[in-house]
């Protein structure tokens, strides 16, 4: 039987990374294959109200650099509105403190209930005024700019990656060297931060990253680094200037999972392309899942296909790629044996609480799911074949996309909210039509 061919979308958290880096360098730079999405239209528009100029379409754009010196305003702040994106707050938080001027950070939703007080607690010891006009420790904030000194940091990556890797993208702007050290009990979604390094290291701002082995500190290559221990991992980031230049996004390895699991779960083959084998995203740990979950597949240098497979349960620690939970969880709900998910507390301050959104969903589909801790149990039920699934979205873009595999298993999948995949993937629903050709 034929493959269903689906072209993976441009990798979201790769396009947030390549248009800072153009937008902080001299020069101008052209970003290719960019992901065209409400997330990456709010930071397109805070980089440009910190005197980057922007200008193209359809993934294709030529970006001006402010010269290392995002501007902010004088009397009045700069005003950068964030939406409702997690990873344009913080990366742009951390972009803004390393400029000059006042700035004002806001969103819409959940934003506004979604911590950044570590970041901001380590941007104050590194010079920055900051000041929380609502809930503490949460947008918006205001800051009040006259660029990062250099030193020692410590930072936690309990809750999110993504402060370590805005402080890491602020870095080379601070006016002397900066040592980053990695602290606290657990640190989650490490590859995240291996693929902004990969991106400054393409924009000519490499990172030294150092593991403790004994009392000594060994130079290490990120891409030999599987996870972030705490107290064993640090960054020695030296001022310096991001390179202008021709870049190109990869693909999507968090919106192809829903794709990749169609392929074991309907009836054709789903053949995925435009995505790396030796990609820094984390998100390719679908291929490794899939597998230990029983799903025939083959994988070559720029496209994986899945084939119809029956599915078993599994018990795995998702820490590392937490964007793939709501994917892994709907798989499971149609497998055979229990499937627990485990190392993800912090989806709790996600778009959702997508622990208790996918609680809600699984449960509306007739399996079993059981909020732990840490993670999430799934045990198969009885799926209302021929029958209408109400899921609620929660407005958020994964639940959606994860949930409408269940369309797979016999059922009519309706949702309150469709438009929400627009945060990611606007054309989503257009791509799914195609298994079903």
């Amino acid at each position: 039987m034929n493959a269903v061919i689906i072209n993976a979308p441009a990798s979201k958290s790769v396009s947030h990374r390549m248009l800072i880096c153009a937008a902080l360098a001299e020069g101008e730079s052209r970003v290719t294959g960019v992901l065209e999405s409400q997330d990456l239209e709010r930071t397109r528009a805070c980089l440009a109200a910190m005197g980057a100029g922007i200008a193209g379409r359809d993934g294709d754009y030529l970006v001006r650099g402010v010269a290392g010196v995002p501007r902010g305003g004088t009397a009045e702040p700069a005003v950068l509105d964030v939406g409702e994106s997690g990873t344009t707050c913080r990366l742009i938080v951390a972009v803004a403190a390393a400029g000059q001027g006042l700035f004002t950070v806001s969103g819409r939703g959940r934003m506004h209930e979604r911590p950044i007080g570590e970041l901001t607690r380590v941007l104050a010891g590194l010079g920055t005024g900051v000041d929380f006009p609502g809930r503490p420790d949460c947008p918006p904030v205001r800051i009040t700019a006259s660029g990062l000194s250099g030193g020692t940091a410590e930072i936690t990556l309990e809750e999110s990656s993504q402060y370590l890797s805005g402080l890491l993208l602020a870095s080379p702007l601070a006016s002397g060297p900066l040592t980053i050290l990695v602290t606290g009990k657990k640190a989650v979604s490490w590859p995240y931060v291996a693929v902004t390094l990969s991106a400054m290291r393409d924009c000519g701002v490499p990172v030294a990253v150092e593991t403790r082995h004994g009392g000594d500190w060994i130079a290490t290559a990120p891409e030999t680094i599987t996870r972030a221990e705490p107290g064993r991992l640090r960054f020695l980031c030296r001022p310096g200037r991001y390179l202008p230049g021709v870049r190109q996004v990869e693909g999507d390895w968090s919106n192809a999972s829903y794709f990749l699991a169609a392929g074991a779960l309907g009836l054709r083959p789903v053949r995925v392309e435009n995505l790396r084998r030796d990609s820094a995203q984390g998100d390719r740990a679908m291929v490794d899942i899939l597998g230990r979950m029983g799903a025939r597949l083959t994988q070559d240098a720029d496209s994986v296909t899945v084939f119809p497979s029956p599915l078993s349960g599994i018990t795995v620690d998702m820490g590392h790629c937490p964007d793939l939970v709501p994917t892994v969880a709907a798989a499971a709900a149609m497998a055979v044996g229990t499937t627990t998910i485990r190392n993800v507390a912090h989806l709790r301050i996600k778009e959702s609480d997508r622990l208790a959104a996918l609680a809600d969903n699984l449960t509306r589909a007739g399996a079993r799911a059981t909020v732990l801790p840490d993670g999430l149990r799934i045990e198969p039920g009885l799926i209302p074949p021929h029958d209408t699934v109400s899921f609620a979205t929660y407005d958020d873009h994964r639940m959606a996309m994860s949930m409408a595999l269940f369309g797979l298993g016999g059922v009519t999948a309706r949702f309150d909210n469709p438009g929400c995949v627009a945060k990611s993937f606007p054309h989503f629903f257009d791509e799914w039509s195609k298994l079903r050709a």
